[in-house]
This record gives C-alpha cells, structure tokens and sequence, in this order.
C-alpha cells in the first residue's frame, strides 16, 4: 500500500465565541501520491476551517495530523513555517502577487526563502515552472499586466517552487470565468497524472470537482462522504 503523504485522524475543533462550539467533528482524511481530491459542502460546513488545520496555519485542535509521516503537533512555530515553505503549496482565490516584482521574481520569492538552492538555480526551476504552466514568455512582465486567469497560473507556478508535496487551495477558481477555470482545472489534473503531483482543492464548484480523482463531501463539521 502506498503511504499516505496527508494524513489526519480524529480532527476536531472548537470556536469559544462566546460559547463553545464545534465546528470539526471526528475528521479522518487521507491524501496519497498523485492523488488530485476536492473538497466541497455548502458554507459554513468547515471546509476552509479544515484546510486552515491541515495545511498547519491553525494548530488548535484536537486530534493528529501526519504531513509526510511526520505528527504535526507539538512543532514550534518556525518549525512549521519551514514545513509550509517546503512541503506545502499554496493556492488561494486571490493570486496574491507583488506588483513591485517581475511575474519570475514573484515564482522565485519561497524558493529564495527556503535558501536551499542558489539564486540562479532557483531562477531556472522558476523558469521551468511557467513553461510546464505554458507561460514563459510573460516571464519579465509585471503582474498588473497580465488577465486573471494568467495571473493565477503564476500563482500556481509559485506554489510548485519547491517541488512540494501536496498542493493545498481554497476556491483557486473562485474568481475565475469558465475559461479560465477550465484551464486552472486541467493544469491540476496535469500537474496529479503527469508530474505525480498531489493536490487537495477546497471548492464550491460541483463541476470541478466531480472531475477530480476523489471528492470529500463535509456538512456540519463531518466528512459524509
């Protein structure tokens, strides 16, 4: 059996706001290599919540989380940081890029954090990444230059920086046109069958999703499915 590259057991969580109330309730979730899995369930069901725990932001929680076989609780904040950096990519709604810097340069930025590489072989693997995203040749331009649904394959492009293990986003088609959005999703469905890349994508789009290897189906702070 192929190992589990995320892993959490028996997840709950609490808000005290200003009463105790559970809003994860006994989550089990599993994620293997190449596996390219979704979540969906109506507002408000803990979706967001969940990939808040999972992707080590949140650390008040009942219950255990394995990223790479590796228990997450009880890691001190840096320690976490580092697992952000290396393990995880991010892909969120909004693309988040700094119009100050070139559309490479905002690839580069957690390749040149996680400082393991030089800077010209992290220019080479930022490189490598838009063209896999077929973008390259906006390499030089600035963010504010490009249409949305470029803006979020840079996005992706730096989110696949350190060759992480699991992709983790939150509505990455949320403020995208069906066009867009289909390019988003067979960039993802790609990135699982070609390149081996796990991805776990929290969505409110059934489509997207029924497409997916797998869905995770939450309603009231449960898995259902």
């Amino acid at each position: 059996m192929e190992k589990s590259i995320l892993e959490c057991i028996k997840i709950n969580k609490y808000f005290y706001d200003p009463v105790k109330i559970q809003v994860l309730k006994e989550v089990d979730i599993s994620i293997k290599k190449s596996e390219f899995v979704s979540i969906t369930g109506k507002s408000g069901c803990g979706k967001s919540t969940l990939l808040y725990i999972l992707s080590t932001m949140d650390t008040d929680y009942e219950g255990k989380l394995l990223i790479d076989g590796i228990e997450m609780r009880g890691k001190k904040e840096n320690e976490l940081a580092r697992v952000r950096n290396e393990k995880i990519g991010f892909v969120f709604q909004f693309h988040y890029l700094l119009n100050e810097f070139s559309v490479i340069r905002n690839v580069m930025l957690p390749g040149l954090k996680l400082a393991k590489l030089s800077e010209k072989e992290v220019e080479a693997h930022a490189y490598e990444k838009l063209k896999i995203l077929g973008i390259e040749n906006e390499a030089l331009k600035k963010p504010n230059q490009l249409s949305g649904g470029q803006k979020q394959r840079v996005a992706i492009a730096r989110a696949l920086i350190n060759n992480p293990i699991i992709i983790m986003g939150d509505e990455p088609t949320g403020n995208l046109d069906k066009k867009n959005s289909e390019i988003v999703f067979n960039i993802f469905k790609e990135l699982a069958e070609v390149y081996n890349q796990s991805l776990l994508i929290v969505t409110h789009d059934n489509e997207f999703a029924a497409r997916t290897h797998r869905i995770i189906e939450m309603e009231d702070g449960r898995v259902i499915r």
